[in-house]
């Protein structure tokens, strides 16, 4: 027995010496990866030394001869601290994740792939590419130099058992068409949603439940919508109307409309005469985050005064900075959601399925092969079927189809002509980049340094042309097309404002012919638009710091009736669900803090009230549809709930319900047992319920307890969606910043999830806690804590004195 002990205390030895040497390696591996911060290194292709400096938080100075210097440069640095993320991005928008993930990936990958985006860019990079071809091939060959230049394999792919593949002027195009995939619906499932629940429901409720407004509306022109009517029991009576079998109830959630705020205020309204622009664009969050702070530098006779010096956020895989400031204009964006999808009905002439109608006659479905690559496993092969109206992507119950017409599609919806407001002069000069960039459409809100400011819906605009009819599968016989991109002066715009604000947030922000123009793909409600509408108005002159409260702005304003409508509920009722959420929720705070008790009870009985209005509402749909039947997300529920409630007709309550006080009571009792299951009612606060949860994109395919380092704290965090500041566990602010052009040193920045991709990088997570805290950071880089000398192959290096050779940290 001592002798099999010992022999057990010894191979314990050797396998904690093995696990200890195994770690010991693996860090060591994973160090190899740590980006150069620090010495002198050659970069082939440079005409002249790039210094490149980084401050505390990571923030890159780029200070070059000229603009193709500062690309390669740019493309160094990138790769060195995001290759990962930039392989994303390019295999995400290419349908090109299988080949890195496996098997798990070939379903999305179908999903994007049916786009040929890859396949397009190919045929039409020349145009794409334009007279910014030499900078995009500096950015390439300095990306593929930064990856070389690491002394291992980015961390990441150790750990997938991959390697990376070399960058592609294409890639940098790919990068650009993962935004049209992040804020636009590249299925067009809402539409399509829509247009099924028409088909089969009274007209009268189909044009209640998808009503484009409500009294929250706050566009820059026209008025708010108001409520809808709600039809009379001649026109919608949901007593004799059918129900689904069986449960059919959908759950319902707050939309985290991934979009954006941004806001200016002119010189009229501050102190002496500046613009401020203040920008953040809410996405989902990672780490590390999707921007790259930088700040780039060099002379150039484009520029005002022949120098360029932009500051911002660029994204990894593009050499330009996508928002910020050039000392004499500064701008920001936030999501249309504008309708650039259209489906046409396709009607096949024959028995094949080959051949389809078209005006004037008929023709012939393309397929193109499109070849997934599997990592571990055979390529799959997904046919496509083209139509001059684009792809097929959905069968029909009546032997059609539908093809799907997006403008990501087309040659001309992206450029890299944004890239050119680094030399914009003012505010004419920035709108006229504005003009020919080739971006997913977005609200472009822009000052300069003489005080102006200006809204334009930025994007190349298709030219529809005939008879269209929206939110419905084109016919032949409408004889609707594409007639290519309207003239930039037919975008909408707003310039120079006579009350020298302008704001948008992703609700309605225009009407009338313009907004026929643009169209309506899921506008968000207008509560959050109007609380920074009305917070402009408020006051006659602001500052930096005001603006950067106003983005941390958490008051409850939207929920404030329904506070008060649960406080009156229980107050003439003897139910005791309503009466525990009223009396545990009856100090209204009005804030969404982490520490809210009282939002967090009314923001879930709400959500729950409207679950069963609108799954009552459309149970007729659901019982026409079956398993067709898809709920679709209706950010303006809260325009016929609310006059329901106050209404309360018998003929639109839903069917499962003997009153409005049942409906009432029951969504009180769910919410109360799903909060009691975590202990008193008194004890659940937002932060508990909105607790950060903002990891890097492995984290999630690792166990549970090696996850931690990977992620950034678990903190709980103040606000909401129908507010300003817009917090969820993994959606939000992506950036911060509050800017005024030619007085950035007075500026704001905030960025989650930090600079680097690296985890033992001092950069992960740098600015993070300022972030969540919402600390007043620069939004200028701060003193160089690092320098990098890169120089030309046939110079020699330039020579820092404070740096280290080759210093990884």
């Amino acid at each position: 027995m001592r002798k099999a002990a010992r022999i057990l205390v010894r191979i314990a030895a050797v396998a904690v010496i093995l696990a200890v040497i195994a770690v010991f390696a693996g860090l060591w591996a994973v160090r190899g990866s740590l980006p150069v911060l620090e010495g002198e290194l050659e970069l082939a292709g440079l005409s002249a030394p790039v210094r490149v400096s980084r401050d505390e938080l990571g923030i890159a100075t780029i200070e070059a001869a000229n603009e193709t210097d500062a690309a390669r440069a740019l493309g160094f640095v990138h790769a060195q601290e995001r290759f990962f993320e930039m392989d994303l991005l390019r295999r995400s928008a290419a349908g090109e994740l299988s080949a890195l993930f496996g098997e798990i990936a070939i379903d999305r990958d179908k999903q994007v792939r049916v786009h040929r985006l890859r396949a397009r860019l190919r045929e039409h990079l020349g145009d794409i590419a334009g007279d910014r071809l030499p900078v995009l091939e500096a950015y390439r060959d300095g990306v593929n130099a930064g990856v070389l230049a690491l002394d291992n394999t980015p961390w990441p792919y150790l750990l997938l058992r991959a390697d990376p593949q070399p960058w592609t002027v294409e890639d940098s195009a790919l990068a650009g068409y993962a935004m049209f995939f992040d804020l636009q619906d590249e299925s067009n499932s809402r539409e399509l949603a829509l247009w099924r629940i028409r088909e089969v429901i009274p007209e009268a409720l189909y044009a209640l439940v998808a009503t484009d407004g409500s009294e929250w509306d706050a566009p820059l022109s026209g008025e708010p919508r108001g409520n809808p009517p709600l039809p009379g029991a001649d026109d919608v009576d949901l007593r004799k109307l059918p129900v689904p079998d069986e449960n059919g109830d959908y759950a319902v959630s707050e939309p985290a409309a991934p979009g954006s705020n941004n806001f200016a205020v002119a010189g009229s309204r501050t102190a002496d005469g500046r613009a401020i622009v203040a920008n953040d664009m809410h996405l989902g969050l990672g780490a590390p985050n999707i921007w790259f702070r930088a700040r780039l530098r060099w002379p150039d006779p484009r520029a005002p005064g022949g120098q360029v010096d932009v500051s911002g956020f660029t994204l990894p895989g593009i050499p330009a900075v996508i928002v910020g400031s050039n000392t004499h204009v500064a701008w920001g964006f936030t999501n249309s959601y504008g309708d650039w999808l259209d489906f046409y009905r396709v009607e096949f002439t024959d028995a094949d399925r080959l051949r389809y109608r078209v005006p004037g006659g008929e023709a012939a479905i393309r397929t193109d092969s499109e070849w997934i690559e599997v990592k571990g496993g055979e390529p799959v092969e997904l046919k496509v079927r083209e139509t001059r109206w684009g792809p097929i992507t959905e069968e029909l119950d009546d032997g059609g189809a539908l093809a799907l017409r997006w403008t990501a599609q087309l040659p001309g919806a992206l450029n890299f002509g944004l890239a050119d407001m680094a030399f914009a002069g003012n505010l004419d000069q920035g709108l006229a980049v504005a003009d020919v960039a080739g971006i997913p459409a977005q609200n472009l809100v822009i000052g300069d340094r003489d005080g102006r400011i200006a809204w334009r819906l930025t994007a190349q605009l298709p030219d529809r042309a005939g008879h269209c009819a929206p939110k419905q599968p084109l016919r032949v016989e409408q004889a609707c097309r594409w007639a290519g991109w309207l003239a930039p002066t037919e975008n909408p715009s707003l310039v120079d404002p006579e009350d020298g604000i302008l704001w948008t947030a992703n609700a309605r922000v225009v009407d009338g012919k313009a907004l026929a123009l643009v169209g309506d793909a899921g506008y968000a409600n207008g509560a959050r638009a109007r609380q920074i509408r009305d917070a402009l108005r408020a006051r006659s002159s602001f500052t930096e710091a005001d603006l950067l409260a106003l983005q941390r702005d958490d008051r409850a304003l939207f929920l404030q009736r329904w506070h008060a409508l649960l406080q009156t509920e229980a107050a003439r009722s003897d139910d005791a669900d309503i009466r525990a959420l009223a009396e545990a929720s009856a100090d209204w705070t009005g804030r969404a803090s982490v520490d809210a008790v009282d939002y967090r009870i009314v923001r879930a009985w709400r959500l729950a009230v409207i679950e069963r209005i609108q799954n009552g509402l459309l149970a007729p749909a659901q019982a026409a549809l079956g398993e067709d039947f898809v709920m679709p997300d209706l950010p303006q529920a809260e325009a016929f709930a609310w006059p329901l409630l106050q209404q309360r007709p018998a003929h639109l309550l839903p069917r499962r319900f003997a009153s409005w006080d049942a409906l009432l009571a029951e969504a009180a009792r769910d919410i109360r047992g799903q909060l009691e299951e975590r202990g008193p009612l008194r004890a659940r606060t937002w932060g508990e319920r909105n607790t950060a949860r903002i990891c890097h994109p492995l984290a999630a395919a690792l166990p549970a307890l090696v996850q931690g380092p990977l992620c950034m704290p678990a903190e709980p965090l103040p606000g909401d969606g129908n507010m300003p500041l817009v917090q969820a566990p993994g959606f939000g602010a992506s950036e911060r910043m509050v800017v005024s052009p030619g007085r950035e040193a007075e500026g704001f920045a905030h960025m989650p999830g930090g600079q680097s991709g690296h985890p033992l990088s001092p950069f992960w997570g740098a600015g993070h806690a300022a972030w969540v805290r919402g600390e007043a950071t620069p939004f200028l880089p701060g003193p160089a804590r690092h320098v990098l000398s890169l120089a030309p192959e046939s110079v020699k290096p330039l020579t820092v004195p404070s740096a280290k050779p080759d210093s990884r940290h």
